[in-house]
């Protein structure tokens, strides 16, 4: 498999310190900016791609990974929270702000062989 896209987003949830709802609208925010046409141009099969997602938050144990999964609409997903992010004080009542990172990475079979290049004519 060849990474073919690399991706990232950031999200946050202000005002009710939610990990998950901070990691999803990551994921949104990172995916939102891609648009994969080389699968319908090559007739490949989207589910041979394999989807790396890694979420940043202050607290990674918090991140329901199977909602974060059930996001990801094409590919066969991996997902993992791990330390990063931000949590911002509000300064009132000890309540913060959640800050999440992605990154998406999408990989595709090795193609090599299976196409030729030509080069176009000259005028």
């Amino acid at each position: 498999m060849k990474r073919l896209i690399l991706e990232m987003g950031s999200g946050a949830d202000l005002y009710g310190m939610d990990y998950t709802k901070a990691a999803i609208r990551a994921f949104n925010d990172a995916i939102r900016h891609s648009s994969i046409t080389l699968f319908s141009s090559l007739d490949i099969d989207h589910n041979e791609m394999n989807v790396n997602i890694t979420i940043g938050v202050q607290e990674p144990n918090k991140v329901n990974i199977e909602k974060l999964r059930a996001q990801v609409p094409r590919g066969n997903p991996k997902v993992i929270a791990t330390f990063g992010g931000q949590n911002i004080d509000s300064r009132c009542n000890g309540d913060f702000s959640v800050v999440a990172t992605c990154a998406i990475e999408a990989y595709v079979p090795i193609l090599s062989g299976l196409y030729t290049i030509i080069e176009a004519p000259k005028e």
